[in-house]
């Protein structure tokens, strides 16, 4: 009886370290490709700011909540496939029902799991990912301001800023400015030259502008033969920044949706109300960081019931179809979410509907996988391979005879044709769909095709058929 109490959680354990091991290697192997893939834009802004390894470290661990949004459902997908497929391969599942175990009391480990990956999903999507869209603007603000820095030296002109061309003549210990030039070429043609007794930089971060401010100086303004002085107390210059503003299409200086939290979002939706078009695009993304967690919990389960469509002597199709349907997934979110942007449904059924229809379609798989049925019934696949076969099949066989026939062309082939004699008395098999025939030594004589014999080539020709370019080419062919 003890031995029995035992048996749950030892299998249950079990069952985990099956699902799990997959799921971190899975894991591992699709964030470094994602981050390579992020990475590459990345290189750019890198080399331009001249970042050092501790501030790329810093914006390595900014994006990680985003890179795992997308690869989690993933990893947990694949690793819940991965694991079943070998359990159903070894038979090891054949043995649990052998054994009096059905599926459903196999389920709690791996809901138990997929819950707690769903719940990372989510403090990742709702908390994480906007917190560190916010840090990594601020820090690449940060550096390019660093690199405006740098670019002012003493008694140098700065050719950094543009067509702001700025010279120091001395720089405090508090990176307080002294005898300031500065010359304005911006939207003119002669420069308005600026100097000040003193100045500096202002950034704020808030705002994610960089400014230059001048006390007690003179502005001098040339047009044509009028020339303009002009005292003030007081002067700010705004600066470009001219480092990289834009990473994959992302901004770095405007704060964007990404960058909100769930109170802004909707906060900034009932601003611009919640009828509008940048109403609606706020409560999508209120609601798809929401609705993202639930969807990888949907999928993970999927797992199980395409990992058991493996079985010994046939190939193991889980990995595809989990792959068919994780894009699928993301190919009917956003299909809702553009439906919801243009009003044409509600916000609510728009982001929601497509974890609908996938919690259906798991639970019904997993009905028909703890049945010991095919997750797809025959009718369906009869269906299927109808359509295969009427629709894609044809265009699929003209290409290949169209790839055979440029294989077996030759330069100067028409040419010859007329010229070549073809022995008597052999036996020659003749292709009825493409109407040629072919010569004993030809790779194509028995090619499955071939289904007609001529007892000589007059009487295939005769019959219309059309002699093989590499058997016409072959010397022993000849008469």
């Amino acid at each position: 009886m003890h031995k029995i109490n035992k048996l749950p959680l030892l299998l249950y354990s079990y069952i985990a370290t099956e699902m799990l091991a997959p799921f971190f290697a899975s894991f591992i192997i699709l964030y470094s490709v994602f981050f390579l893939v992020r990475l590459l834009p990345l290189l750019d802004l890198v080399l331009e700011l001249k970042i050092g390894m501790g501030d790329f470290i810093r914006i390595f661990s900014y994006i990680f909540p985003h890179l795992l949004l997308y690869v989690i459902p993933m990893a947990s997908m694949t690793g819940i496939i991965i694991g079943f497929t070998r359990l159903t391969i070894d038979r090891e599942m054949l043995v649990l029902k052998a054994s009096g175990i059905s599926l459903m009391q196999i389920l709690p480990p791996v809901v138990l799991s997929a819950l707690a990956i769903s719940l990372l999903t989510g403090f990742f999507s709702v908390s994480l990912i906007p917190a560190g869209e916010v840090a990594m603007k601020n820090l690449l603000f940060q550096l390019a301001k660093e690199k405006i820095d740098k670019g002012l030296q003493e008694k140098k002109f700065t050719e950094t800023l543009g067509d702001l061309v700025v010279y120091v003549d001395r720089i405090d210990d508090k990176e307080r400015w002294h005898g300031v030039y500065v010359s304005d070429m911006r939207n003119r043609e002669q420069p308005i030259i600026i100097m000040a007794r003193d100045g500096g930089l202002a950034a704020e971060v808030e705002k994610m502008s960089v400014t230059i401010v001048l006390n007690n100086g003179t502005m001098h303004s040339v047009e044509n033969f009028d020339n303009q002085v002009i005292r003030f107390e007081r002067y700010q210059l705004q600066i470009p920044i001219s480092p990289p503003t834009q990473i994959s299409g992302e901004s770095l200086v405007a704060k964007g949706k990404s960058s909100m939290n769930q109170q802004q979002l909707l906060e900034a939706a009932r601003e611009y109300g919640h009828d509008t078009r940048q109403g609606i695009v706020l409560l999508n993304e209120f609601h798809h960081r929401l609705a993202l967690p639930v969807g990888c919990f949907i999928l993970t389960l999927l797992g199980i019931p395409l990992g058991l469509q493996a079985s010994q002597g046939r190939r193991a199709i889980g990995l595809p179809l989990g792959l068919g349907f994780f894009i699928l997934y993301y190919m009917v979110s956003t299909i809702f979410e553009v439906f919801s942007e243009e009003q044409k449904i509600p916000v609510i059924i728009g982001m929601w509907t497509p974890n609908l229809i996938f919690f259906l379609m798991t639970g019904w798989f997993l009905w028909r996988a703890d049945k010991e049925k095919p997750i797809i019934s025959e009718w369906v696949l009869i269906r299927i391979m109808d359509f295969i076969n009427t629709f894609l099949a044809p265009p699929v066989k003209g290409l290949k005879r169209l790839a055979e026939r440029l294989l077996r062309w030759s330069p100067g082939q028409k040419d010859n044709e007329d010229r070549i004699y073809y022995p008597e008395d052999m036996v020659i098999h003749a292709d009825t769909e493409e109407r040629i025939f072919h010569f004993p030594g030809c790779r194509l004589y028995n090619c499955r095709h071939c289904t007609i014999k001529f007892k000589d080539a007059d009487v295939a020709q005769a019959a219309g058929f059309k002699p093989c370019s590499r058997c016409g080419e072959k010397p022993e062919s000849r008469k």
